[in-house]
């Protein structure tokens, strides 16, 4: 492989990796804030459609800063489709499992249908909306590649969740309400309800904020199967880094470089992408195992020591 062909493929890695890290941080933070979000894939999607409407919209008329309305619109967007998950499980306890897993195929067929009517492009040839205006796209910040400005901002996002979750009050809560939601609110502390919303909330923001980014870094356009499936990935994301958000961007890095060589495996050695599937399903299983293990090890360890405790009382 040539120095030129390497540059190109390290950053077809990094902007493969950009939704997957976003999107592995909306799971790992709901999942934290004991919220088993798995509709990251209907918020993703719904983000680019949103934000992909508000550009075409606009046009060129804001200028620079299209862009920062379009994201921020992706991230209210997804925000708002995370809310009537969290409104189900809250007021009606739905399960969010149900509930997110349905919105994803709500978002899949509303983006079919917009992309084959009120979105669709001029011509009404293809399923797809125009192109969005150079003034709402991101800018490329690594030149002879495709990586955009989006990369720096899911690092950005990643860090800040990893501080947040660490170092602030909300943080607290969220960790507590996590670990045991009973005893939270019998503590009488912290508002259970209102903290499992605002995981609904910040979770469905980040996936939107993907989507956005998908579209106004990537593909410039709204089309049907925009996403290959990040949301369903980021589960994958999420739990191979442990569910903190530091190690997400090494996990999203990591899922990232094998989906790009996925494509390069197919291409010049006939090897069939999916194989790559076999490959993410096998590193989870491993560490899942390796997981499993060390809980055995350290109840077995622990387990002789409170012995005679017990029988002391």
């Amino acid at each position: 492989m040539s120095e030129l062909a390497a540059f190109a493929l390290l950053g077809d890695v990094l902007v493969r990796a950009t939704p997957l890290i976003l999107a592995g941080l909306a799971v790992a933070v709901a999942f934290q804030g004991g919220v088993l979000n798995i509709g990251a894939e209907g918020q993703l999607l719904i983000g680019a459609c949103t934000s992909t409407a508000v550009s075409l919209k606009l046009g060129s008329s804001l200028g620079p800063v299209a862009i920062v309305v379009a994201l921020i619109i992706g991230m209210l967007a997804g925000a708002l489709w995370a809310a009537i998950a969290a409104e189900l499980t809250n007021r009606f306890h739905v399960l969010e499992v149900i509930s997110t897993i349905m919105l994803n195929f709500v978002a899949l067929y509303l983006i079919s249908f917009l992309v084959r009517g009120p979105l669709q492009e001029p011509t009404k040839i293809y399923p797809q909306t125009s192109t969005i205006a150079p003034s709402a796209q991101l800018p490329v910040i690594l030149e002879g590649t495709r990586l955009h400005i989006g990369f720096i901002l899911a690092i950005a996002a990643g860090l800040l969740a990893w501080w947040g979750v660490r170092n602030t009050a909300a943080g607290f809560r969220l960790r507590l309400t996590g670990a045991n939601p009973r005893a939270a609110r019998i503590a009488g502390m912290i508002n259970v309800e209102r903290t499992t919303r605002n995981v609904f909330l910040i979770s469905g923001a980040l996936a939107g904020l993907a989507g956005a980014i998908e579209v106004h870094g990537v593909t410039f356009a709204l089309y049907e199967n925009i996403s290959p499936g990040y949301g369903y990935t980021a589960i994958a994301v999420a739990l191979l880094a442990g569910l903190n958000p530091a190690w997400v961007i090494a996990s999203g890095i990591l899922f990232g470089a094998l989906e790009a060589g996925a494509s390069a495996l197919q291409r010049d050695a006939g090897v069939p992408s999916t194989l790559v599937w076999v490959v993410e399903a096998a590193v989870i299983l491993i560490v899942l195992g390796t997981e499993s293990y060390r809980s055995r090890r350290s109840r077995r360890f622990v387990a002789p020591e409170l012995a005679p405790a017990q029988g002391a009382s």
